[in-house]
């Protein structure tokens, strides 16, 4: 059982925000599971339907704005797989946060790709050689 149920980031522009998560989550093996337009909300996840991750708009109708620390990863099959998301997210309106690459000072077969999407909230995509022990 996962400790969490679902991540929602806010975002400004609707349409941009759906082009840039279907490129971006593509390699990483997810799709839009859900998209209710009058809401201006999307929901991604797996091949078992679950919406583990949604984007959209801020229910009190204010301005989305990123959270200053705050950052979510998501889970690569592969160092590919980590390569054509972060190219795919370059792409779509993406700016670079940290390429894809090693990263041992996190752990030593850390290999993840840092951006930031189009509405400024930082995302990555990791993948490990090993099980954590």
């Amino acid at each position: 059982m996962s400790i969490i149920d679902h991540v929602s980031l806010g975002t400004n522009d609707f349409k941009t925000a759906v082009e840039f998560y279907d490129a971006v989550m593509a390699p990483l093996g997810y799709e839009r599971v859900v998209t209710y337009e009058e809401y201006k909300a999307a929901g991604y996840g797996g091949k078992d339907g679950m919406t583990d991750f949604w984007i959209g708009g801020p229910f009190d109708r204010s301005a989305a704005t990123p959270g200053n620390g705050t950052h979510i990863c998501f889970v690569a099959p592969s160092q590919e797989a980590v390569n054509t998301f972060y190219q795919a997210a370059i792409k779509h309106g993406a700016s670079d946060d940290g390429a894809p690459g090693p990263r041992p000072h996190y752990r030593e077969d850390y290999y993840g790709a840092f951006v930031k999407d189009p509405d400024g909230n930082k995302i990555e995509a990791v993948t490990f050689s090993k099980p954590l022990k």
